[in-house]
């Protein structure tokens, strides 16, 4: 989807996930990474087929894209970007940056800003090609809970020479996971407070995460 633009022609954020169910936790960081970065945009780019996972173990595109749409109807700095839900085979975040870095350049703005917690820049060195992600892009870090800060030293142990690619965030440090909300639901207790309320709604009304993750 075009990337509306903005008088300052400012960086846009690219943040990934199946969002299974979208949470509070994924709107805290977009909010906390368009203020401390001062984006643009925050674009939530939803997996169609996950590298990592099964496709019988993620929820339908369709429900993770309506819930997305849900939860940031009102938040007119936020948007969902279909680029992976129509783009065949797996969704490979590299893909993804290289096609929004290349409408970036276009549209005259700085290289984006890829937008991911600590506990997933563990895993970063396994996927597809991450030396080329940061060459397209920059990446921001949100804190771990209980856990000490990410530092440059760090950095520069796992990612030597690429150091200035790399933000870490102020916050958000909360303890809010898909997987845990799902259980809730299958297990028929309360989700109040862990999602927005039109997306509690919606996953009421569709009998969502009732079922086994990718029926219905």
């Amino acid at each position: 989807m075009p990337i509306e633009a903005t008088d300052e022609r400012r960086a846009v954020g690219i943040l990934g996930g199946t969002f299974d169910p979208v949470h509070v936790g994924h709107l805290a960081l977009a909010h906390e990474a368009y203020r401390a970065l001062g984006l643009g945009r925050v674009l939530f780019v939803p997996n169609a087929q996950p590298p990592h996972k099964p496709a019988d173990e993620v929820s339908p595109a369709r429900h993770r894209e309506a819930m997305l749409a849900l939860a940031i109807a009102h938040e007119p700095a936020f948007a969902v970007s279909r680029l992976e839900l129509e783009r065949a085979g797996p969704s490979y975040a590299v893909d993804t940056v290289a096609d929004l870095a290349a409408q970036s350049r276009a549209e005259g703005r700085p290289a984006p800003w890829f937008i991911l917690s600590a506990e997933v820049l563990d895993d970063f060195h396994t996927w597809r090609e991450p030396l080329r992600i940061l060459e397209l892009c920059r990446v921001a870090v949100s804190p771990r809970l209980g856990a000490e800060p990410l530092d440059r030293a760090w950095l520069t142990e796992h990612y030597p020479g690429h150091e200035d690619r790399f933000a870490f965030l102020p916050g958000p440090v909360m303890d809010v996971a898909s997987t845990a909300i799902r259980g809730r639901v299958a297990a028929g207790q309360s989700i109040t407070g862990l999602v927005p309320p039109a997306v509690e709604r919606y996953i009421r009304e569709t009998g969502l995460y009732r079922l086994t993750a990718g029926e219905g």
